[in-house]
Protein backbone atom coordinates (compact mmCIF):
# COMPACT_ATOMS: atom_id res chain seq x y z
CA UNK A 1 0.00 0.00 0.00
CA UNK A 2 1.28 3.38 -1.27
CA UNK A 3 1.81 6.55 1.30
CA UNK A 4 0.51 9.78 0.65
CA UNK A 5 2.40 13.00 1.51
CA UNK A 6 1.54 17.28 1.57
CA UNK A 7 1.85 18.46 -1.92
CA UNK A 8 1.67 22.38 -0.96
CA UNK A 9 0.27 24.37 1.87
CA UNK A 10 -2.27 27.81 2.28
CA UNK A 11 -2.97 29.90 4.71
CA UNK A 12 -4.66 33.36 5.45
CA UNK A 13 -4.72 35.36 8.58
CA UNK A 14 -7.04 38.31 8.85
CA UNK A 15 -5.32 41.69 9.01
CA UNK A 16 -6.91 43.07 12.33
CA UNK A 17 -4.49 42.37 15.69
CA UNK A 18 -6.34 42.26 18.63
CA UNK A 19 -4.54 42.27 21.92
CA UNK A 20 -5.15 40.01 25.11
CA UNK A 21 -5.34 43.24 26.78
CA UNK A 22 -7.56 45.00 24.85
CA UNK A 23 -9.74 42.11 24.95
CA UNK A 24 -9.83 41.76 28.87
CA UNK A 25 -10.55 45.61 29.14
CA UNK A 26 -13.79 44.83 28.37
CA UNK A 27 -14.55 42.42 30.77
CA UNK A 28 -16.75 43.69 33.82
CA UNK A 29 -14.33 41.78 36.32
CA UNK A 30 -10.95 40.63 35.45
CA UNK A 31 -10.14 37.23 35.80
CA UNK A 32 -8.41 35.81 39.53
CA UNK A 33 -5.63 34.58 37.08
CA UNK A 34 -2.93 36.18 34.62
CA UNK A 35 -4.60 35.01 31.51
CA UNK A 36 -1.95 36.04 29.07
CA UNK A 37 0.75 33.78 31.03
CA UNK A 38 -1.42 30.73 31.28
CA UNK A 39 -2.54 30.68 27.58
CA UNK A 40 0.42 32.07 26.47
CA UNK A 41 -1.64 34.18 23.89
CA UNK A 42 -0.27 38.04 23.67
CA UNK A 43 -2.76 38.60 20.57
CA UNK A 44 -4.50 36.95 17.82
CA UNK A 45 -6.45 37.90 14.57
CA UNK A 46 -9.86 38.95 14.04
CA UNK A 47 -11.96 38.75 11.25
CA UNK A 48 -13.15 41.63 9.24
CA UNK A 49 -16.57 42.10 9.97
CA UNK A 50 -17.06 45.68 7.89
CA UNK A 51 -20.23 44.87 5.32
CA UNK A 52 -18.31 45.69 2.50
CA UNK A 53 -15.22 43.34 3.32
CA UNK A 54 -17.23 40.66 5.68
CA UNK A 55 -14.88 37.61 5.99
CA UNK A 56 -17.52 34.91 7.36
CA UNK A 57 -15.76 31.58 7.70
CA UNK A 58 -16.63 30.10 4.26
CA UNK A 59 -14.44 33.56 2.85
CA UNK A 60 -11.66 33.04 4.91
CA UNK A 61 -11.75 28.82 3.57
CA UNK A 62 -11.94 30.10 0.10
CA UNK A 63 -8.70 32.51 0.37
CA UNK A 64 -6.47 29.57 2.10
CA UNK A 65 -7.43 27.33 -0.51
CA UNK A 66 -6.28 29.81 -3.31
CA UNK A 67 -2.98 30.44 -1.50
CA UNK A 68 -2.55 26.41 -1.29
CA UNK A 69 -3.69 26.04 -5.20
CA UNK A 70 -1.42 28.82 -6.27
CA UNK A 71 2.26 26.63 -5.03
CA UNK A 72 0.42 23.48 -6.08
CA UNK A 73 1.36 21.64 -9.18
CA UNK A 74 -2.28 20.90 -9.42
CA UNK A 75 -5.18 23.26 -10.68
CA UNK A 76 -8.89 22.94 -8.97
CA UNK A 77 -9.82 20.83 -12.21
CA UNK A 78 -7.31 17.86 -11.26
CA UNK A 79 -8.37 17.74 -7.94
CA UNK A 80 -10.22 14.32 -6.63
CA UNK A 81 -11.70 15.22 -3.48
CA UNK A 82 -12.65 18.75 -1.29
CA UNK A 83 -12.81 17.87 1.92
CA UNK A 84 -14.13 20.54 4.43
CA UNK A 85 -13.21 20.61 8.09
CA UNK A 86 -14.41 23.82 9.32
CA UNK A 87 -16.18 24.31 12.95
CA UNK A 88 -17.86 27.47 12.48
CA UNK A 89 -20.01 27.67 9.60
CA UNK A 90 -21.01 31.28 8.55
CA UNK A 91 -21.63 32.25 4.97
CA UNK A 92 -23.55 35.83 4.31
CA UNK A 93 -22.17 37.16 7.41
CA UNK A 94 -23.75 35.95 10.30
CA UNK A 95 -25.58 33.10 8.56
CA UNK A 96 -24.56 29.78 9.58
CA UNK A 97 -25.00 26.95 6.78
CA UNK A 98 -25.28 23.45 7.07
CA UNK A 99 -26.29 22.80 3.36
CA UNK A 100 -25.14 23.41 0.83
CA UNK A 101 -22.04 21.83 1.99
CA UNK A 102 -18.56 24.26 2.36
CA UNK A 103 -16.69 21.59 0.64
CA UNK A 104 -19.03 21.20 -2.25
CA UNK A 105 -19.65 25.10 -2.76
CA UNK A 106 -15.56 25.48 -1.96
CA UNK A 107 -15.19 23.05 -5.03
CA UNK A 108 -18.00 25.23 -7.59
CA UNK A 109 -16.11 28.13 -6.73
CA UNK A 110 -12.38 26.99 -6.99
CA UNK A 111 -13.47 25.08 -10.34
CA UNK A 112 -13.99 21.67 -9.40
CA UNK A 113 -16.71 20.71 -10.30
CA UNK A 114 -16.24 17.15 -10.27
CA UNK A 115 -14.75 16.48 -6.95
CA UNK A 116 -15.62 14.56 -4.46
CA UNK A 117 -16.75 16.66 -2.14
CA UNK A 118 -17.48 16.53 1.72
CA UNK A 119 -17.71 17.97 5.10
CA UNK A 120 -15.65 16.48 8.34
CA UNK A 121 -16.71 18.14 12.08
CA UNK A 122 -14.57 16.64 14.46
CA UNK A 123 -14.07 19.85 16.47
CA UNK A 124 -10.01 21.13 17.03
CA UNK A 125 -9.10 17.78 15.14
CA UNK A 126 -11.24 18.95 12.07
CA UNK A 127 -7.93 19.41 9.53
CA UNK A 128 -6.57 16.08 11.01
CA UNK A 129 -9.58 14.31 10.70
CA UNK A 130 -9.67 15.44 6.80
CA UNK A 131 -5.73 14.80 6.46
CA UNK A 132 -6.61 11.25 7.85
CA UNK A 133 -9.66 10.22 5.75
CA UNK A 134 -7.88 11.53 2.27
CA UNK A 135 -4.47 9.46 3.42
CA UNK A 136 -6.51 6.69 3.62
CA UNK A 137 -8.62 7.41 0.42
CA UNK A 138 -5.24 7.84 -1.44
CA UNK A 139 -3.29 4.95 -0.12
CA UNK A 140 -6.04 2.51 -1.15
CA UNK A 141 -5.95 4.26 -4.47
CA UNK A 142 -9.68 5.29 -4.77
CA UNK A 143 -8.33 8.72 -5.54
CA UNK A 144 -5.10 10.88 -6.50
CA UNK A 145 -4.97 13.53 -4.60
CA UNK A 146 -7.02 16.21 -2.63
CA UNK A 147 -7.48 19.09 -0.61
CA UNK A 148 -8.31 19.57 2.93
CA UNK A 149 -9.60 22.94 4.07
CA UNK A 150 -10.96 25.00 6.95
CA UNK A 151 -11.65 28.33 7.82
CA UNK A 152 -12.37 29.62 11.48
CA UNK A 153 -14.38 32.85 12.16
CA UNK A 154 -14.64 31.86 15.78
CA UNK A 155 -13.61 34.76 17.44
CA UNK A 156 -17.76 35.40 18.13
CA UNK A 157 -17.35 33.03 21.00
CA UNK A 158 -14.76 35.56 22.60
CA UNK A 159 -17.31 38.65 22.09
CA UNK A 160 -19.94 36.44 24.05
CA UNK A 161 -17.80 36.03 26.63
CA UNK A 162 -16.43 39.19 27.64
CA UNK A 163 -20.03 40.30 27.52
CA UNK A 164 -21.05 37.35 29.77
CA UNK A 165 -18.05 36.45 32.01
CA UNK A 166 -19.40 38.20 35.86
CA UNK A 167 -17.46 35.38 38.31
CA UNK A 168 -13.68 34.73 38.61
CA UNK A 169 -13.57 31.45 37.01
CA UNK A 170 -16.31 30.88 34.29
CA UNK A 171 -16.23 27.74 31.77
CA UNK A 172 -16.21 30.77 29.07
CA UNK A 173 -12.51 31.62 29.44
CA UNK A 174 -11.16 29.79 27.21
CA UNK A 175 -13.29 31.62 24.68
CA UNK A 176 -11.14 34.43 25.21
CA UNK A 177 -7.92 32.50 23.42
CA UNK A 178 -9.31 31.87 20.21
CA UNK A 179 -8.22 33.76 16.82
CA UNK A 180 -9.54 33.75 13.44
CA UNK A 181 -7.62 31.96 10.51
CA UNK A 182 -8.16 29.71 7.41
CA UNK A 183 -5.38 26.80 6.32
CA UNK A 184 -5.61 23.88 3.53
CA UNK A 185 -3.40 21.32 2.54
CA UNK A 186 -3.16 19.28 -0.66
CA UNK A 187 -2.16 16.09 -0.46
CA UNK A 188 -0.94 13.80 -3.43
CA UNK A 189 0.72 10.23 -3.58
CA UNK A 190 4.21 10.14 -1.81
CA UNK A 191 7.32 9.12 -4.59
CA UNK A 192 10.38 8.77 -1.72
CA UNK A 193 10.21 9.08 1.96
CA UNK A 194 11.33 12.74 1.71
CA UNK A 195 8.28 13.92 1.61
CA UNK A 196 5.68 11.25 3.13
CA UNK A 197 3.16 10.86 6.00
CA UNK A 198 4.30 7.48 7.49
CA UNK A 199 1.37 7.00 9.70
CA UNK A 200 -1.59 8.86 11.28
CA UNK A 201 -3.92 7.59 13.97
CA UNK A 202 -6.74 8.81 15.48
CA UNK A 203 -9.40 8.11 18.69
CA UNK A 204 -12.13 9.98 20.76
CA UNK A 205 -12.82 9.05 24.22
CA UNK A 206 -16.41 10.30 24.43
CA UNK A 207 -16.65 9.73 27.71
CA UNK A 208 -15.34 13.46 27.96
CA UNK A 209 -17.81 15.08 25.52
CA UNK A 210 -19.94 16.75 27.96
CA UNK A 211 -16.18 18.71 28.87
CA UNK A 212 -15.95 21.13 25.77
CA UNK A 213 -19.59 22.27 24.42
CA UNK A 214 -19.98 25.03 21.56
CA UNK A 215 -23.66 26.12 21.30
CA UNK A 216 -26.19 29.28 21.42
CA UNK A 217 -25.61 31.44 24.84
CA UNK A 218 -27.97 30.57 27.59
CA UNK A 219 -27.79 34.09 28.47
CA UNK A 220 -28.10 36.33 24.53
CA UNK A 221 -28.04 35.84 21.31
CA UNK A 222 -24.15 34.85 21.10
CA UNK A 223 -22.56 31.88 20.19
CA UNK A 224 -20.51 30.37 23.30
CA UNK A 225 -18.34 27.74 24.40
CA UNK A 226 -17.77 26.19 27.69
CA UNK A 227 -15.07 24.43 28.61
CA UNK A 228 -14.19 22.70 31.72
CA UNK A 229 -10.38 23.08 31.70
CA UNK A 230 -9.91 21.73 35.15
CA UNK A 231 -11.37 18.20 34.28
CA UNK A 232 -10.32 18.52 30.50
CA UNK A 233 -6.81 19.77 30.78
CA UNK A 234 -5.66 16.75 32.89
CA UNK A 235 -2.74 13.44 33.05
CA UNK A 236 -5.79 11.01 32.71
CA UNK A 237 -6.80 13.10 29.48
CA UNK A 238 -3.10 13.37 28.35
CA UNK A 239 -2.16 9.86 29.00
CA UNK A 240 -4.99 8.64 26.32
CA UNK A 241 -2.41 9.97 23.48
CA UNK A 242 0.79 8.42 25.22
CA UNK A 243 -0.55 5.27 26.17
CA UNK A 244 -2.37 4.93 22.48
CA UNK A 245 0.88 5.86 20.12
CA UNK A 246 2.50 3.72 23.07
CA UNK A 247 0.84 0.47 21.92
CA UNK A 248 1.08 1.04 18.30
CA UNK A 249 4.79 1.73 18.05
CA UNK A 250 5.06 -1.58 20.37
CA UNK A 251 2.79 -3.27 17.73
CA UNK A 252 5.32 -2.51 15.06
CA UNK A 253 8.54 -3.30 17.54
CA UNK A 254 9.21 -0.09 17.57
CA UNK A 255 10.14 2.43 20.66
CA UNK A 256 9.16 6.66 20.46
CA UNK A 257 13.12 7.13 19.91
CA UNK A 258 13.60 5.39 16.75
CA UNK A 259 11.48 7.31 15.51
CA UNK A 260 13.98 10.70 15.51
CA UNK A 261 11.38 13.33 15.38
CA UNK A 262 13.08 16.39 14.78
CA UNK A 263 10.36 18.64 16.30
CA UNK A 264 6.56 18.36 17.45
CA UNK A 265 3.38 20.63 16.88
CA UNK A 266 0.87 20.11 19.60
CA UNK A 267 -2.68 22.08 19.20
CA UNK A 268 -2.15 25.22 20.13
CA UNK A 269 -4.47 25.69 23.31
CA UNK A 270 -2.37 26.83 25.76
CA UNK A 271 1.26 27.85 26.69
CA UNK A 272 1.47 26.33 29.92
CA UNK A 273 -0.39 23.13 29.08
CA UNK A 274 2.33 22.52 26.06
CA UNK A 275 5.24 21.73 28.45
CA UNK A 276 3.34 19.68 31.12
CA UNK A 277 2.23 17.49 27.94
CA UNK A 278 5.69 17.23 26.93
CA UNK A 279 6.97 16.03 30.23
CA UNK A 280 4.45 13.43 30.32
CA UNK A 281 5.37 12.32 27.18
CA UNK A 282 9.08 11.73 27.82
CA UNK A 283 8.04 9.98 31.11
CA UNK A 284 6.12 7.51 29.60
CA UNK A 285 7.78 7.52 25.96
CA UNK A 286 11.15 6.97 28.32
CA UNK A 287 12.90 9.10 25.92
CA UNK A 288 13.74 13.64 25.19
CA UNK A 289 10.58 14.92 22.79
CA UNK A 290 11.50 16.73 20.46
CA UNK A 291 11.46 21.10 20.36
CA UNK A 292 7.81 22.01 20.15
CA UNK A 293 7.12 24.66 17.60
CA UNK A 294 4.27 27.36 18.46
CA UNK A 295 2.44 30.03 16.85
CA UNK A 296 0.20 30.39 20.04
CA UNK A 297 1.19 33.65 21.05
CA UNK A 298 0.36 36.24 18.06
CA UNK A 299 -2.51 33.97 16.77
CA UNK A 300 -3.85 32.30 19.71
CA UNK A 301 -5.93 28.80 19.44
CA UNK A 302 -7.04 28.86 15.64
CA UNK A 303 -8.92 25.72 16.51
CA UNK A 304 -8.78 23.30 13.69
CA UNK A 305 -6.62 24.71 11.17
CA UNK A 306 -3.10 25.48 14.46
CA UNK A 307 -0.88 22.74 13.57
CA UNK A 308 -1.34 23.72 9.62
CA UNK A 309 -0.99 27.48 10.93
CA UNK A 310 2.35 26.31 12.69
CA UNK A 311 3.48 24.66 9.92
CA UNK A 312 2.71 27.36 7.92
CA UNK A 313 4.60 30.23 9.74
CA UNK A 314 7.29 27.78 10.06
CA UNK A 315 8.43 27.16 6.26
CA UNK A 316 7.30 31.24 5.49
CA UNK A 317 10.02 31.99 8.24
CA UNK A 318 12.30 29.58 6.23
CA UNK A 319 13.11 27.68 10.20
CA UNK A 320 12.22 24.15 9.10
CA UNK A 321 15.06 22.36 7.25
CA UNK A 322 14.59 20.12 4.27
CA UNK A 323 13.61 16.69 5.70
CA UNK A 324 12.48 17.47 8.84
CA UNK A 325 10.12 15.03 10.34
CA UNK A 326 7.22 16.28 12.72
CA UNK A 327 4.92 15.07 15.20
CA UNK A 328 1.64 16.07 14.85
CA UNK A 329 -0.34 15.70 18.38
CA UNK A 330 -4.10 16.79 18.12
CA UNK A 331 -6.24 17.60 21.15
CA UNK A 332 -10.11 18.51 20.78
CA UNK A 333 -13.26 18.28 21.97
CA UNK A 334 -15.21 14.85 22.35
CA UNK A 335 -12.16 13.97 23.18
CA UNK A 336 -9.98 13.05 20.60
CA UNK A 337 -6.24 12.53 20.23
CA UNK A 338 -3.84 10.82 18.28
CA UNK A 339 -0.33 10.98 16.19
CA UNK A 340 0.62 11.79 13.20
CA UNK A 341 4.46 11.07 11.56
CA UNK A 342 5.45 12.97 8.45
CA UNK A 343 8.83 14.25 6.96
CA UNK A 344 8.87 17.08 5.10
CA UNK A 345 10.95 18.20 1.99
CA UNK A 346 9.54 19.83 -0.50
CA UNK A 347 6.74 21.62 1.40
CA UNK A 348 7.26 25.47 0.09
CA UNK A 349 5.90 28.82 1.09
Amino acid sequence: MSHSRFESIGAYLPSTVLTTRELLSRLSQAPSFDLEKITGVRERRVHDTSPDNYEDSYALALKAAQDCLSRSRYAAADLDVIISTSITRSRHATRMYMEPSFAGSLARELGAPVAISFDVSNACAGMLTGTYLLDRMIRSGAVRNGMVVSGEAITPIADTAVAEISEKYDLQFASLSVGDSAAAVILDEAVDDADKIHYIELMTASEYSNLCLGMPSGKSNGVALYTDNRRMHNEDRFLLGTNAQRSYLAARGREFADEAFDYVIHHQFGAAAIPWMNAICEREFKAPMPPDLRVIDKYGNTSTTSHFIVLHDQLSQQSLPAGSKLLMIPAASGIVTGFVSTTISSLKV
